[in-house]
């Protein structure tokens, strides 16, 4: 008040009011500015208490193949053993010696990407029969037991790997 009645007598009323509401937008500004900061923490608080539940969710309900590469390659090799070794052994070919799983011949012959290899490996090519559950005509496809759509995928995965590292000794795996 001291403050404000030598103001007044030095400068006149029109000062004071200028003062008493620069006063007050202060004050707001600074309770505004205390609001915003209460918000990013509540924001905050928010993220860092649901971030814990929610990759829960996520590692629960997501494949385990996704995050074990290891056990994606072994499940191929398993899947190659029970489908494919009989002719491809170590990555060559009983049937047909040019037509071998290795990175030349897969170049040469144009199956060189992981999608030219599941065609090959669903529908069937030259003596290779096709594996796929939908796979025709008839005559191309195998006798056994088809394989699922996932299954050839990995299946293409594991030769294209196996391919680009020269066939190196496949791990038996038992069923």
């Amino acid at each position: 008040m001291q403050t404000q009645c030598l103001a007044s007598s030095l400068y006149g009323h029109a000062t004071i009011n200028v003062l008493l509401s620069s006063t007050k937008g202060g004050a707001r500004k600074k309770e505004k500015k205390e609001e915003q900061q209460e918000l990013k923490f509540r924001k905050k608080s928010i993220v860092e208490h649901l971030a814990p539940p929610f990759m829960a969710a996520v590692l629960t309900l997501s494949s385990p193949v996704i995050f074990d590469q290891p056990a994606l390659a072994s499940e191929g090799a398993r899947l190659f053993q029970k489908a494919c070794i009989g002719c491809h052994d170590t990555g060559g070919n009983i049937l047909q010696p040019g037509a071998t799983l290795f990175k030349e011949d897969l170049e040469r012959n144009g199956v060189n990407t992981e999608e030219e290899i599941y065609n090959v490996t669903y529908y069937g090519k030259r003596r290779m029969p096709g594996y796929g559950e939908k796979c025709s005509p008839k005559g191309q496809c195998t006798f056994g037991p088809r394989l699922q759509d996932d299954e050839i995928k990995m299946l293409a995965e594991f030769v294209k790997s196996q391919a680009e590292s020269g066939w190196p000794k496949v791990e038996s795996y038992e069923d």
